[in-house]
């Protein structure tokens, strides 16, 4: 038995091939319960003492990367306590392969491990995220979401950083002077960019709106959805999906209707010459009771505004409560418009328009 394992194979004996399958193999088993134990015990250093809900997010978040680094972790360390077969020596575009598959395991290692950071990332802006959801204040919870996307990418720049250091030998500090030097022109030539990334921090901590505000930009108006490190993302009230750019967000001037604290309705009635002051008196009078009863007006104003050779100009301005859904707001507009019409029928007064006639009239030519 000890003469078979003993036995050479692509330069290793028969007995490390079996040692190192072995491993890999032991580690396939087991290796969710060591993810389990290592997830536990991270979760005690990073969270402390957390509900089960959490735990049970945590888990699920990180189980699977986990369960990923540990087997290949394993399986690299197994596979380097043999000797390289030198039938499999060769060299790729002037590169030895044996330096290919060191640089390719580094590249699998470091995807693997930032994969993991990433979802403990996950979990910690799931966590703030479901505390500012108690909150009623949304801008905490629009902040979460800016930095968990900024966060991501310093992590992606580590990563490749990781790469080009162990994956393919480059000595970082001197690559980081060189990047500085590149980074200046990018920024140069990325200026636009770099603008909208600074916008978008004015915007967070300046707050002139948050995530769920109405606003009018652009002329366009529609719905804050995302707040991004590039753009804002806008529902418009066409339904349609819009994305202006940060720096636009920040130097245009931006009506949030949100933060109305009224919503202002304001009508022009030209009412026929024919209407006498009386009628016009009890016009007013009786649209000043009809806005009086509406419980979402909260102040109102109704005056003849002008007169002239054309017609009778009855002003009328009334402020709603806010917030109010738009929907209640144009059905209150109707019921007001339709109740006004409704008066000035029972008046017998006519628009302007209405009462005008043109009279067209032809002189024979005299003969």
């Amino acid at each position: 038995m000890e003469d078979l394992l003993q036995q050479i194979v692509l330069d290793n004996t028969l007995g490390s091939w079996l040692c190192v399958a072995g491993a890999i193999l032991f580690a396939l088993l087991i290796r969710r319960l060591i993810s389990r134990f290592l997830a536990g015990k991270l979760m005690g250093l990073i969270g402390g003492s957390r509900p089960a809900s959490h735990r049970k997010f945590f888990l699920t978040l990180v189980l699977g990367p986990m369960d990923d680094f540990l087997l290949v972790l394993v399986t690299i360390l197994a596979l380097d306590r043999l000797n390289f077969p030198m039938v499999l020596h060769f060299s790729i575009f002037r590169a030895d392969i044996e330096e290919v598959l060191t640089g390719l395991a580094w590249i699998i290692m470091v995807i693997l491990f930032i994969r993991l950071c990433v979802r403990v990332l996950d979990f910690f802006a799931g966590i703030l995220q479901e505390k500012s959801s108690l909150e009623e204040d949304v801008s905490g919870k629009q902040l979460i979401v800016f930095f968990k996307d900024f966060f991501k990418v310093l992590l992606v720049l580590i990563g490749m950083l990781l790469i080009l250091k162990f994956a393919f030998n480059r000595h970082i500090g001197s690559l980081l002077t060189g990047l500085s030097i590149v980074g200046a022109a990018v920024a140069l030539a990325t200026r636009e960019s770099l603008e909208n990334l600074i916008a978008s921090f004015i915007i967070f901590f300046d707050k002139p709106f948050v995530t769920g505000d109405l606003v009018k930009v652009q002329g366009f108006t529609g719905t804050i959805e995302k707040i991004g490190l590039r753009s804002t993302r806008i529902r418009t009230d066409s339904k349609t999906y819009i994305s202006v750019p940060n720096k636009q967000m920040v130097d245009s001037i931006v009506d949030n209707v949100t933060l109305r604290t009224q919503r202002k309705v304001e009508l022009h009635l030209e009412i026929g010459l024919s209407a006498t002051a009386g009628q016009l008196k009890q016009l007013a009078d009786s649209i000043r009771a009809l806005l009086q009863e509406q419980p979402d007006i909260q102040q109102y104003f109704v005056f003849l505004g002008d007169t002239g050779r054309n017609a009778h100009v009855l002003t009328i301005e009334y402020f709603t409560r806010m917030p109010q859904p738009i929907e209640a707001f144009n059905s209150m507009r109707e019921t007001v418009n339709l109740a006004i019409i409704e008066e000035m029928e029972k008046n017998k007064m006519e628009l302007a328009a209405r009462a005008m006639d043109v009279v067209v009239s032809r002189k024979q030519a005299a003969e």
